[in-house]
């Protein structure tokens, strides 16, 4: 199952990301694909508002992970983009981010492929006119799930 939406502007991808969250309180893997600038960042910070979080959030380009404890869920933002080798994720212990009930919220995921458990979700952000085309995917029966419950929210 596919959703498929067009977002105009960054208050626009904020507020889809709030809706987003409704289905990631209990947890899940998503990785968050598009070029530099697609808005994935925009998207995070709507998802971690929706669960509640108010402090500034911004892309963890040189921690690589920002963690989020939040009232429902342990939250953490990956941005893979300065990873040269897949290898230097499991020396910095990323397995121990991945639990059954943990957020995991991961841009440029490619950078981490072989070690990376597989998405429940995949967002992809592409550019259209003035705005952004979001895809968001499932590869899980989790993923499938939260699909079902979103697509009345997101597609109306």
């Amino acid at each position: 199952m596919r959703i498929e939406k067009d977002v105009y502007g960054e208050e626009a991808m904020e507020n889809l990301g709030e809706v987003f969250s409704s289905v990631l309180k209990s947890g899940a893997v998503v990785y968050l694909e598009g070029d530099l600038g697609m808005g994935k960042t925009t998207l995070v910070r709507g998802v971690l508002r929706g669960l509640g979080y108010e402090g500034p959030v911004k892309s963890p380009t040189y921690t690589i992970v920002e963690p989020y404890e939040l009232s429902d869920v342990e939250a953490f933002h990956f941005d893979l983009y300065r990873v040269a080798d897949a290898e230097e994720l499991e020396f910095m212990g990323i397995r121990d981010y991945f639990s059954d009930g943990s957020l995991c919220l991961i841009e440029w995921a490619e950078m981490g492929r072989g070690v990376l458990p597989e998405a429940d979700l995949l967002v992809s952000l592409s550019l259209i006119r003035q705005g952004r085309h979001v895809s968001l995917g499932a590869h899980t029966e989790k993923g499938n799930a939260a699909l079902n419950v979103l697509k009345s929210a997101i597609t109306s």
